[in-house]
């Protein structure tokens, strides 16, 4: 089986990579915008006609939450545009597509985590281009999974633990967000989880949606604090509300996923939040 990974320098990317070694039977092609740009629709036909692709695992993505507010357009070339790309050349060509979204897609005003089937309601442009992604998908293929996920970090690229270990070296003092809850998801997790749906070798009669995050449900305090104890950093964590700490993207407060349906349809086991997070910094 040849096996697209698009974005394959990001964190999730960078994590299948690493785990790609496992998988003997599977040949892996990696691109990133130097090898692909999956918002040119003539390459990326061309590429996948020339790689003979079975199956792309879609990492690229516009992440950049507070950026996106400004650069619109952008935003829905790379999360909703190219993505419709990938759809209609994955129902064309016969290949199977996962895609990776995100809990933007809903406004976090709920009281009990969020079932796939839950009404989506964006709050930012981050979240409305992920959600103008999906239903792209939706609406041209059977041959899908898409995947959401929260709060994603990695040993490799930018993200919320890097930051705070960062800012927690410099600082005597951090302020950190205690209203808005989730759960990390530990990038080489997803990853895993990922490898195991393609192995499985399951197929669908329409393109299906599931939820997948770390267990465990905190908010970005208590995740902070969990990092400053476990690097033995010698900072004080300042719990603080949203209104105290603006943005110019606006992010639900609340965004845990429930999970069962993933557990049950492909028989895995989700690791504990803070088990994952020991994990990674020990690769840092």
């Amino acid at each position: 089986m040849r096996i697209l990974v698009t974005g394959c320098n990001g964190q999730l990317g960078n994590e299948i990579k690493v785990l790609s070694n496992q998988y003997k039977s599977f040949n892996f092609i990696f691109s990133d915008i130097n090898e692909l740009d999956i918002t040119n629709r003539k390459s990326l036909y061309t590429f996948i006609e020339n790689n003979s692709i079975d199956f792309i695992i879609n990492c690229a993505a516009y992440t950049n939450v507070n950026k996106a507010e400004n650069e619109v357009e952008f935003a829905y070339l790379i999360n909703e545009t190219a993505v419709g790309y990938l759809a209609q050349i994955s129902s064309e060509k016969n290949i199977r597509l996962i895609q990776v979204s995100t809990d933007y897609v809903f406004d976090g005003n709920h009281y009990l985590p969020y079932k796939e089937d839950d009404i989506t309601n964006p709050l930012s442009i981050y979240g409305k281009t992920k959600l103008a992604g999906e239903k792209k998908i939706l609406s041209s293929t059977n041959k899908a999974i898409i995947i959401r996920t929260s709060w994603l970090y990695s040993s490799f690229g930018n993200n919320f633990v890097k930051t705070i270990i960062r800012l927690g070296n410099e600082n005597n003092l951090v302020k950190m967000v205690y209203d808005q809850i989730g759960t990390p998801t530990y990038a080489a997790d997803l990853a895993d989880t990922i490898l195991k749906i393609i192995s499985s070798g399951k197929d669908f009669n329409e393109t299906e949606i599931f939820h997948y995050s770390n267990e465990g449900v905190i908010s970005w305090y208590d995740f902070a604090q969990a990092i400053i104890e476990d690097k033995n950093i010698s900072c004080k964590i300042l719990p603080i509300e949203t209104w105290e700490y603006p943005t110019p993207a606006k992010r639900p407060c609340y965004s845990v996923f429930n999970k069962a349906k993933i557990k049950k349809e492909f028989d895995i086991e989700i690791p504990y939040w803070r088990e994952s997070l020991r994990k990674m910094l020990k690769r840092l």
